[in-house]
């Protein structure tokens, strides 16, 4: 993805002011770059170009540093996330045992593709290539809770259980 391809999101009052004291708060501190994108990816669900800038900027460091970190880490993204953001592992052990089935269902029910987010903001969709839990797979992860040897037939229902 280019970043002219990004889609355009106009950042809120507040949330300019929340990103300000975020970057407030770390400037100065050794190490401070990963720990303002994180708070940032944490209040406004994604980091945008124009905020990587003002990072740049105010850190005093190259813009294609900070783009350099956040494109590098698969745990920060430059697209908005939904509020349920949808990991799928496609990694060997959970490839073998499905995964790509859970991902395609996942595809079909939410209409967008890895890297997307529904148009209401409510669901996004990543892949990964391994989670580190081999054992228990294929699994997806739901925000930050882990769901183990999930069944194709029923991962709907799983992310559906997470909006209670």
């Amino acid at each position: 993805m280019r970043i002219t391809d990004l889609p355009k999101y106009k950042l809120k009052p507040q949330e300019l002011k929340r990103i300000d004291e975020i970057i407030k708060k770390y400037k100065g501190k050794k190490g401070a770059l990963i720990p303002i994108l994180q708070k940032i990816q944490e209040h406004i669900s994604f980091i945008p170009i124009e905020v990587q800038r003002k990072v740049a900027k105010t850190l005093d460091i190259p813009e294609k540093d900070v783009y350099g970190v956040v494109t590098f880490y698969s745990f920060f993204s430059m697209v908005p996330r939904g509020k349920y953001n949808i990991r799928v592992c496609l990694g060997t052990a959970c490839f073998v045992k499905g995964s790509k089935r859970i991902l395609d269902k996942l595809v079909k029910e939410f209409g967008i593709e890895p890297g997307q987010t529904t148009a209401d903001r409510k669901y996004s969709l990543q892949i990964n290539r391994c989670l580190g839990t081999c054992g228990l797979a294929p699994v997806i992860v739901v925000n930050d809770r882990f769901y183990q040897k999930v069944n194709p037939e029923k991962v709907i229902d799983i992310v559906y259980s997470c909006k209670k």
